[in-house]
């Protein structure tokens, strides 16, 4: 079975001023496997949402990841193991909330980082989910 690659992208086209050229996708399935790109404060267009707001950027990053799942053929009940970035620990509390909400009886493995930053200035939180189909 081939992998099947959903919305590909190129990185010159998401983030301009950077001397950046990879082909990449949003979603990956193999089989009943489906890995996401981490997801942040840009919506599908490329639009930053969340300005200021960690709680902003996590719910799209989550409305984000429900579409992307959706379109690999999965949803949210299949996700089995998240990793969330934050840029400082103050925004643990309103990322995790939005999260948990979302998740809510998911019960997913999650493993949460700080780090020193983001792709672009202003984004305060990454999620990355793998997912598996039963």
């Amino acid at each position: 079975m081939a992998h099947q690659r959903i919305r590909k992208y190129n990185t010159k086209d998401i983030y301009p001023g950077q001397a950046l050229d990879n082909d990449l996708c949003m979603a990956v399935r193999v089989g009943n496997r489906i890995w996401l790109r981490g997801q942040t404060g840009l919506d599908l267009e490329g639009l930053f949402v969340g300005e200021g707001d960690a709680a902003a950027q996590a719910e799209n990053a989550m409305a984000c990841v429900k579409i992307l799942l959706e379109e690999a053929g999965s949803d949210l009940s299949h996700i089995v193991k998240t990793t969330i970035y934050l840029t400082d620990r103050k925004y643990r509390e309103p990322v995790y909330q939005v999260v948990g909400r979302w998740l809510k009886g998911v019960y997913p493995c999650q493993t949460g980082l700080i780090v020193a930053g983001l792709a672009k200035p202003g984004m305060f939180m990454e999620i990355d989910v793998e997912a598996v189909i039963p």
